[in-house]
């Protein structure tokens, strides 16, 4: 039988590469080796001694000094929690920056300077983008052509009224993003100020991401860096019709849960809901057992129809008769 190409969407690469199931545990190398190594190779592969050298050196720094960057707002809100492909005003990703230290410095704030060639950024600074487009300053020019250094001056020579990179737009949760800072801390700042820290991680670059929520921006997220879990009275106020459809579609249902019910009457309305991972014709086919089952308990005892011989009795008494 004839194997058909397995497709991988590889996203750090932004590419599609498409191989049979024999060159799936290669695959799997590369990307598990390029999430370790990062940017450290330079672009020229490690050989297999090198890679297992550079993990004995490096992974030990990375669980015991890791660096957690994110983009905070004035009430202490990670707005944005910074990943290896993060952009830095500079231009450059979060992953070409030094992220790795066998001291933590203790000078604050840290500095995680750009080690590419060239580039005169101190420190990585996250900025605020809309999908894929990055803001304009006031002085009209994009974010390309301005200096890397603080204040992020505008490197136009015809430009004479920039004093700094400056935008008006407000980020998601309310303030606008020239009140938000980047913040880089260690593992025990961000514990004393409550946030989440996730488990150690031997991948490069890591910054803020704890986890698959680390996606979200902060007020969308759910967890003690971001917005926070909603409270009592937020999941007790009435149900209106802005709200989700599922929401509005149970609304009957749940006004009779409050009005008090048997257990039976109970039993029933959950039975009536979609349970988790169920498909439609399953859903339907249980349904129908259960009415079902639920008809046949419901009938009385019928009595059983006469057999044949009282039948043929009944019969030739009617005949003698007439």
């Amino acid at each position: 039988m004839t194997e058909f190409p397995t497709r991988y969407l590889v996203m750090a690469e932004e590419s599609i590469i498409t191989e049979d199931h024999s060159a799936q545990s290669l695959i799997s190398a590369y990307l598990e080796y390029r999430r370790v190594v990062g940017e450290d190779d330079y672009g020229k592969l490690l050989t297999p001694e090198e890679y297992e050298k550079y993990k004995q050196n490096v992974l030990p720094l990375r669980l015991k000094n890791r660096l957690f960057t994110c983009w905070v707002n004035p009430n202490n809100m990670d707005c944005k929690l910074v990943g290896p492909e993060t952009m830095c005003f500079c231009q450059h990703r979060y992953k070409q920056h030094k992220t790795d230290f066998e001291t933590i410095p203790t000078t604050r704030p840290i500095l995680l300077p750009c080690r590419v060639n060239g580039c005169l950024c101190q420190s990585f600074h996250y900025v605020y983008s809309t999908g894929s487009n990055f803001l304009r300053c006031h002085c009209k020019h994009p974010v390309e052509e301005h200096s890397a250094l603080h204040p992020f001056k505008c490197r136009k020579e015809t430009c004479c009224k920039c004093f700094g990179f400056q935008n008006s737009t407000t980020c998601g949760c309310g303030y606008p993003i020239n009140m938000h800072q980047t913040v880089i801390e260690t593992q025990k700042e961000r514990e004393e100020r409550g946030h989440p820290t996730g488990q150690p991680t031997s991948y490069a670059a890591m910054g803020g991401i704890t986890g698959f929520s680390s996606l979200l921006d902060g007020y969308m997220r759910l967890d003690d860096s971001g917005v926070g879990a909603p409270g009592e009275e937020f999941l007790s106020q009435p149900i209106i019709t802005s709200d989700d459809p599922f929401l509005r579609s149970q609304l009957s249902s749940l006004k009779t849960l409050g009005s008090g019910l048997s257990a039976k009457e109970v039993e029933m309305l959950e039975s009536s809901l979609r349970r988790p991972g169920e498909k439609d014709m399953e859903y339907f086919e249980r349904r129908y057992q259960e009415r079902l089952k639920e008809k046949n308990t419901a009938l009385p005892n019928l009595a059983l129809p006469s057999t044949s011989q009282d039948t043929s009795k009944k019969y030739k008494r009617t005949t003698s008769n007439k």
